[in-house]
């Protein structure tokens, strides 16, 4: 016990070095023209690369000044609410025709998605050992690091690992496609045995289900989930399979696999970006805020009681007191982003069935007032709309899905993403990621350790 207080008092002195010796000035940013967070003054992405994979449209660029327009989420030049209504008219899950798209640009025939699909299938199976050997021997808290570190353990399950040839990657890519359902699943089995002490159940993935029909199926004691309950998972999935190349997790494949790596350390870093609170985390504080939200409002249809809880939260009175209504605003979307609009419709025919319609409307209730007042609070701000964090976190409640796969779902579904894009690197890249940093820090003399003080 005195060595641990020990050490945590030695890590203080350490900290409060590190923080005195790091700061810098805010000035600074403006005088060198720092693109922070590379993004432009008018908050536009720094134009970094080009790709033929997605595109993410929330204003166009007239006379040098943003104009927003209507949110719309493009996939190989396919607006998906097309992708997404065509799977619906042939009754068919949607994601596998989704990653297709996106991994070989076009839009499969129903032989070639057939294969597709078959092929996936066969897939999701782990290798022989790999389930006891890496995930039950070493079970993690935390299943974005279990899944991470099943992405890097199957390098050495893979006999041709280092090939950077693109048909052995797409090999890997298509393959690792198939295993996130499962990895995250039985990552989420092993947390409940060696962590929650509960019962593990440990389901083998069937083949000819789609992977919104074998993730629930993984996740469930019983094996059981209705039709709309995987459409609807299906459709988050699709819905968060890509996001342009600009966003954290893909910018990630792109810079790390720029450096001529090996597919597996360029999809790992991918999950470790996506674990982040300011990426794939938002929806699950999107949920803490509404449980607190829930808990303090008693009238959940009055608007009034519910505007005044929401003011606390903007004047940084309740919550996390940071003065953010989570699920609220975008980097790109300002009139609407069209996944939060397809999940919404979703969402409430779920609510119908689940018995959830008084928080659905609460929901709406605050995506209705919520912009009006973060626009008050911040008068200079954009416009700003609700995202699809506002609602997914909902969906996967509705759907008993436990929180904490709530981000690895998120990277069940952008994995495609991610392949297209270390793919687009392999094929048009060819020069490594190599932005510049300006040193602010005075060169100085040398003090001899005899001198120090």
């Amino acid at each position: 016990m005195a060595m641990i207080k020990e050490e945590q008092e030695i890590i203080k002195k350490l900290e409060k070095l590190a923080v005195h010796n790091d700061p810098i000035d805010q000035k600074l940013y403006s005088k060198y023209d720092v693109k922070r967070g590379l993004r432009n003054a008018n908050g536009t992405g720094v134009l970094v690369g080009l790709t033929a994979i997605g595109d993410v449209v929330g204003y166009e660029i007239k006379d040098n000044q943003k104009v927003a327009v209507p949110g719309r989420l493009v996939y190989r030049g396919y607006n998906v609410e097309d992708l997404i209504k065509d799977a619906e008219k042939n009754h068919q899950f949607g994601y596998e025709q989704c990653a297709f798209l996106l991994l070989f640009g076009e839009l499969p025939t129903q032989d070639q998605l057939d294969a597709f699909s078959a092929y996936l299938g066969e897939c999701r199976v782990l290798p022989p050992n790999f389930t006891e050997d890496m995930i039950m021997k070493a079970p993690s808290n935390d299943i974005m690091n279990k899944m991470a570190r099943g992405v890097l353990a199957s390098y050495s399950y893979d006999d041709d690992p280092e090939n950077r040839a693109v048909g052995n990657i797409i090999r890997q890519c298509i393959q690792l496609i198939a295993r996130f359902s499962t990895l995250a699943a039985y990552g989420y089995q092993a947390k409940r045995r060696y962590y929650d002490n509960k019962s593990m159940f440990v389901h083998n993935p069937k083949p000819e289900l789609s992977t919104a029909e074998n993730f629930l199926r993984l996740i469930r004691s019983d094996k059981q989930y209705t039709r709309l309950e995987a459409e609807i998972l299906d459709l988050a999935l699709i819905l968060h399979a890509e996001h342009g190349g600009g966003n954290n997790s893909s910018l990630t494949v792109h810079v790390v696999s720029s450096a001529d790596t090996d597919t597996y350390s360029a999809i790992a870093a991918a999950v470790g970006s996506l674990k982040g609170r300011r990426h794939g985390g938002a929806n699950i504080r999107v949920i803490e805020m509404m449980d607190e939200i829930k808990a303090n409002v008693k009238d959940w249809s009055n608007e009034k009681e519910v505007e005044a809880y929401l003011r606390k939260i903007v004047d940084g009175e309740a919550f996390d007191h940071t003065g953010k209504i989570y699920g609220i605003g975008h980097a790109v979307y300002t009139i609407s982003d069209p996944r939060e609009v397809l999940l919404k419709a979703k969402a409430k025919d779920l609510a119908k069935e689940k018995g959830f319609l008084p928080e659905f409307e609460l929901y709406n209730i605050i995506e209705k007032l919520a912009p009006a007042l973060i626009q008050e609070k911040h008068p200079s701000a954009e416009r700003v709309c609700a995202n699809v964090d506002f609602y997914s976190g909902f969906v996967y409640t509705m759907l008993n899905i436990p929180r904490e796969l709530y981000t690895p779902i998120f990277a069940i579904s952008r994995i495609a993403g991610w392949s297209a894009h270390r793919i687009e690197e392999i094929v048009s890249g060819g020069r490594i990621y190599r932005p510049a940093y300006k040193n602010i820090y005075a060169e100085r003399d040398y003090i001899p350790m005899s001198e120090r003080k």
